[in-house]
Formats: C-alpha cells, sequence, structure tokens
C-alpha cells in the first residue's frame, strides 16, 4: 500500500473518531440544556448535571453517595441546617424534596430515547469550589 493510501485511510479514521466524540458532546450538551430549562431543577442550589453518556447509560452528577450522605450532601447546600437536629421536619422535608428533585432529574434523562438508564456519580468538583468559595470568603 502506498505511503498516500495509508495516510488517506488514517484521516479518514482521524475523522470518523473527531466526529463520534463531537457528536458525544452534543448530546451531553442538549440533555444538560433539557436539565437547565426546568422551572422546578431552576431554583435549586445544586444543578444536576449529565457528565457523559457511555451507551444507553448517562452518567449524572449527584451531590450525594455511598460515601456522602445524604444529610452531609444538604448540609453543604444549606449550611443554615448544621444548628438543627437531625429529627428537625426541616430536615425531612428537604430530604424529600432533594430525593424528588434528583429523581425528577433522572426522569427527564429518561425521557431521551437514547438513555435508557442512569448512574450517578459523586460530584467531586462541586465540593471542591464549594470548599474553595468558603476559604475565600473566610479570608475576605
Amino acid at each position: 500500500m502506498s505511503d498516500r493510501k495509508q495516510f488517506l485511510i488514517v484521516m479518514l479514521v482521524a475523522a470518523i473518531f473527531v466526529g463520534w466524540l463531537g457528536w458525544r458532546g452534543v448530546e451531553v450538551i442538549s440533555l444538560n440544556d433539557r436539565l437547565q430549562s426546568d422551572p422546578k431543577l431552576n431554583g435549586y442550589p445544586y444543578l444536576f448535571r449529565v457528565l457523559r453518556v457511555d451507551g444507553d447509560t448517562a452518567i449524572m452528577s449527584s451531590p450525594r453517595s455511598y460515601e456522602v450522605t445524604t444529610q452531609e450532601a444538604l448540609q453543604t447546600l444549606f449550611p443554615g441546617m448544621r444548628s438543627l437536629n437531625e429529627n428537625h421536619r426541616d430536615w425531612q422535608r428537604a430530604e424529600r424534596e432533594f430525593a424528588h428533585l434528583q429523581a425528577h432529574a433522572a426522569n427527564l434523562i429518561l425521557e431521551d430515547n437514547r438513555i435508557d438508564r442512569i448512574r450517578w456519580e459523586l460530584d467531586e468538583n462541586w465540593y471542591h469550589l464549594k470548599h474553595m468559595k468558603e476559604r475565600n470568603s473566610v479570608l475576605r
């Protein structure tokens, strides 16, 4: 095979790969636009979002995981609740609202015919940014 044919084949494969990557990015952007335009989610202090799509599974961000409890996540979302007793009715209300909105975000993404499953992933970047904001506000 000549050098020119090899070059053309490599360039064709590279173009297909770049196109595929671009399409996956557009897919994530369109799913996140759906989440951001939802009025229920828009007013909540945490922005649920699609991080990536793997086949028919959307990997979505969440402030909670097996390592981070819902209560720890809510304390980060609503620092004023840290002083409340864990049995306080505001905790129960906040937990119900969080669960409802996370399920709502998942259902919005599952409405897309390309997505069959949701996998939640801890949003470590969000915690890092929250920590940095808190640190900067203390220094000022």
